[in-house]
């Protein structure tokens, strides 16, 4: 039997829920199917959030062959197959989901083909294809990166996939609360949808229904519609604020949604933001805390992040790299570059090398010549920081003496 989400699979573009930055009027892939010329390309985000059904949107518009594999259930046969189609007929789309699970093998098959135009891939995957995939692949392609769904992206896509149920009955309360628990992906809540209708007698879904069937809390939502991104806010500021306590409630609030990908990416963030030159170590730790996290999964992943959240909020705290680094980039999108100094230059006689000179360092211009007198970073009142500033002048005096 088909399900719910199937069903709702977009046949064109404007049926595409959410993704306005790629899609819609003026939009790069909605002028790639009206001027009907399309590109090897990846799409990558997160799950539920229209990377398949745009895929399907766009070969639908364009009436052209293609063909969907999966990168870890297709074997190599598999795709000599697809091959095989495409030199027959010229040209073919193949989807390839999962695509930063395909093997070398794989790989140097459909390579050749990518490039002379043969096979146009469009490759789908939740993983960062910057970091996943191989790079002759990645090189062939353009990478388009979809975005979270917002609550009232959510929302639209179950209101459309109650229409599709037959005497449905459902309040606006019910709908926010499957939203809620959705985090973003359609996929689940049009799921969560489908199985409440048909768990009920009387088609009439209410919030106790949904609690039934998925005991898992909603606490990114209050009466005020607080959201995820505002527990994300705060967790941020807590630790910030150096408020052990409350940084520790939000980390439990966020680790029971089970929303790690979040909690991963802020204390990446925290740690070079917020902590910074006060103490450097704290990188190198969270990305440690982050692996183990990985490794060990829920439940046990909340021991690793428990105790780098501890540490981070009694952690000193230091913005000034951050702040030092957007001084200058804001100098340089105002136009504040100038040319490199002739002493620095690769072709340059004139370079004088470090550490032929004593504590490593010899006085020598580095800046633009119009820029030169520009300062960007001033060290904060920390342990760490006074002492690198106090090194560093000293080894410039004892050099100039």
């Amino acid at each position: 039997m088909e399900i719910l989400a199937d069903i709702l699979r977009p046949k064109t573009l404007d049926d595409v829920i959410g993704q306005s930055h790629l899609i819609g009027e003026n939009k790069i892939i909605s002028n790639l199917v009206k001027n009907k010329k399309i590109f090897s390309m990846i799409l990558y985000g997160k799950p539920g959030i229209g990377k398949t059904s745009i895929a399907y949107a766009i070969v639908n518009e364009l009436n052209i062959r293609y063909k969907m594999l999966n990168a870890t259930v297709n074997n190599k046969s598999d795709f000599d197959m697809a091959i095989e189609e495409a030199k027959f007929y010229k040209e073919l789309v193949l989807i390839v989901d999962e695509i930063h699970r395909m093997n070398k093998d794989k790989q140097d098959l459909l390579l050749p083909y990518i490039e002379n135009g043969t096979i146009i891939l469009i490759g789908i995957t939740t993983s960062n294809p910057y970091h996943k995939i191989n790079p002759a692949i990645r090189s062939r392609c353009q990478i388009f990166e979809l975005h979270e769904l917002k609550i009232e992206d959510i929302i639209k896509g179950i209101k459309k996939g109650c229409t599709k149920l037959e005497n449905i009955k459902i309040n606006d309360e019910a709908i926010n609360y499957i939203a809620n628990l959705a985090s973003g992906d359609l996929r689940f809540a049009l799921n969560l949808l489908e199985m409440a209708y048909y768990s009920t007698n009387n088609s009439k879904i209410t919030i106790e229904t949904i609690k039934r069937i998925n005991s898992k809390p909603v606490f990114f939502h209050d009466k005020n519609e607080d959201g995820h991104y505002d527990v994300l806010s705060a967790f941020q500021k807590s630790i910030r604020g150096s408020d052990v306590d409350a940084s520790l409630h939000y980390l439990a609030r966020l680790i029971v949604a089970e929303d790690l990908d979040s909690i991963y990416r802020r204390l990446a963030v925290i740690a070079y933001e917020d902590i910074g030159m006060a103490n450097p170590s704290i990188g190198p730790k969270v990305m440690a805390a982050i692996s183990a996290a990985e490794l060990v999964g829920l439940p046990e992943a909340r021991i690793p992040l428990g105790q780098i959240v501890v540490e981070m909020a009694l952690s000193p705290k230091s913005n000034s790299s951050h702040l030092a680094l957007d001084k200058a980039i804001n100098d340089i999108n105002k136009g504040n570059t100038g040319n490199v100094p002739d002493n620095i230059k690769t072709t340059s006689k004139t370079y004088l090398y470090p550490h032929d000179y004593p504590n490593s360092w010899v006085k020598q211009n580095y800046m633009p010549e119009n820029i030169k007198d520009s300062r960007y970073y001033f060290p904060k009142n920390n342990k760490i920081e006074k002492n690198l500033n106090a090194i560093h002048n000293e080894m410039e005096g004892k050099n100039e003496n």
